[in-house]
């Protein structure tokens, strides 16, 4: 995710490589994925305790189980259930997200589950960094929002809609062109999305590291439909601790008439990498897997922790990984061997 405008001089560069440091790097999950969903829908799998949300049988983490359990690489693949066992949210594809979001309101269904989506395909999204690309144009995204819609239909659906999109509009990523036409398609997303009976809403609103000053956020916010959303997302594809999450998100709730929260615990369970200059949010070393998917959080704001990242999906072609979104077994397997270390 996090992206960044070529600087008109250095002080400008360095200042904004300071606040890049702390974005999140989603990586390219909006983009269709390697191999195609199957159209039926797939077997469901326990759900694990406390969490309501389904659990795709059919990830990438799931087939690398079975591909290491046929290798003899057991131990290994004990290991990766901690992450194929666990809910994680499902990126519609930016091509077109019908087929894959069915498949899974299929499944969730017969499981008695509630889906996790998330939308990303704003257009001039990450602001042509590592996760560059998105819709076309307004016309393209209402299209494709529709679509995304569409395929949820009345399943039990919660929605974390476009990453970093109001974010890099206040950290000044995305040109000021582009403002006025985010806030426009991000809050008639919102309306589109909520047309669905049984789909919640939550608007991305960063991470605690990325925009200090929390108030910053709430009038776009606002302008990106928030009023109308269940609430804001927050520290999405990103390392920062619950804590500093839940205390961001508080001041965030109270200047947004108690407005909801949830937060990303996908990868957060060793904190941000210390030390790893501009781009500690890319691939860092040493993370582990954070608190497991729940509604149960203890905190009447926090409506849920989420694995809105998917655990060993890259955040692009640093320290040795793929392309941004793309399956990485080794990292995945490292993120599973820290948990609860």
């Amino acid at each position: 995710m996090p992206g960044r405008p070529r600087p008109r001089s250095l002080a400008a560069a360095l200042g904004l490589a300071l606040l890049i440091a702390a974005a999140p790097g989603c990586g390219s999950e909006g983009s269709a994925p390697s191999h195609a969903p199957a159209e039926a829908a797939p077997e469901a799998r326990t759900a694990p305790a406390g969490s309501p949300y389904w659990v795709d049988p059919e990830s990438e983490a799931a087939r690398q189980v079975a591909a290491w359990e046929a290798q003899g690489r057991n131990s290994d693949a004990q290991l990766l259930r901690r992450i194929s066992e666990r809910p994680m949210a499902l990126w519609g594809p930016g091509d077109d997200p019908g087929p894959a979001i069915r498949r899974a309101a299929r499944g969730a269904r017969a499981a008695g589950r509630v889906l996790v989506l998330t939308a990303y395909n704003i257009p001039h999204r990450d602001c042509g960094l590592h996760s560059a690309g998105g819709a076309a144009g307004a016309a393209a995204y209402r299209s494709w929002i529709g679509a995304f819609a569409d395929a949820v239909g009345d399943a039990r659906a919660v929605v974390v809609l476009e990453p970093d999109a109001v974010p890099h509009i206040v950290d000044g990523c995305t040109r000021g062109a582009h403002h006025e036409e985010r806030l426009r398609l991000l809050s008639e997303a919102v309306a589109r999305l909520k047309k669905n009976r049984n789909t919640k809403v939550y608007l991305d609103a960063g991470n605690p590291a990325w925009i200090p000053d929390p108030m910053k956020l709430v009038e776009p916010l606002y302008k990106a439909g928030l009023g109308q959303a269940d609430g804001f997302s927050l520290n999405v594809s990103n390392f920062q601790p619950d804590a500093a999450g839940r205390a961001y998100g508080a001041r965030i709730s109270e200047a947004a008439h108690g407005k909801h929260f949830v937060i990303d615990t996908s990868r957060n369970g060793a904190g941000p990498l210390s030390g790893g200059g501009h781009e500690a949010w890319c691939n860092p070393p040493g993370r582990a897997l954070g608190t497991a998917p729940t509604d149960r959080t203890g905190d009447p704001l926090v409506d849920a922790y989420l694995w809105i990242k998917r655990p060993g999906e890259s955040d692009g072609p640093c320290r040795g990984g793929p392309a941004a979104g793309r399956w990485w077994p080794d990292y995945a397997l490292g993120l599973a061997a820290r948990a609860g270390q």
